[in-house]
């Protein structure tokens, strides 16, 4: 039996409109063998959460440029716990100080991915780090 591809749900949450980033590793996660659905721009939490569980995503990772990671990082964390989807690996990157990583990891935030991350390094540690069903 052959395992069966990640599924990814890449996403802006928030009213950042910087989008570059994502749309570049949504296409290394897509490259890579992996099914990517990319949410588009300003998508609250919970359209976030409600894509990834329909979707039925392995994980999400989440862009966040404008400074608001913390809020929006621990909303989405929150809402797979209280959707009983918590298996949801969430990861993500961006603009995002060295010392505000513990905290989203606290909060449950698998991995945060700062500028300079390359692109195989995020494939990598998501194929590492991600269980499929």
């Amino acid at each position: 039996m052959t395992e069966s591809p990640v599924r990814v749900v890449v996403a802006k949450p928030g009213l950042d409109g910087h989008d570059r980033g994502a749309k570049v590793v949504a296409r290394a996660l897509r490259d890579a063998g992996m099914e990517v659905i990319y949410t588009g721009l300003h998508q609250t939490p919970e359209q976030i959460v409600e894509a990834a569980i329909q979707e039925d995503a392995d994980a999400i990772g989440l862009s966040v440029l404008s400074g608001a990671h913390l809020t929006l990082f621990a909303k989405v964390v929150e809402l797979l716990r209280a959707k009983e989807a918590s298996d949801i690996v969430v990861f993500g990157g961006g603009i995002i100080p060295d010392d505000d990583i513990p905290q989203l990891e606290a909060l449950g935030v698998a991995k945060v991915f700062t500028p300079g991350a390359t692109t195989m390094e995020i494939v990598k540690w998501v194929r590492d780090n991600v269980p499929t069903d």
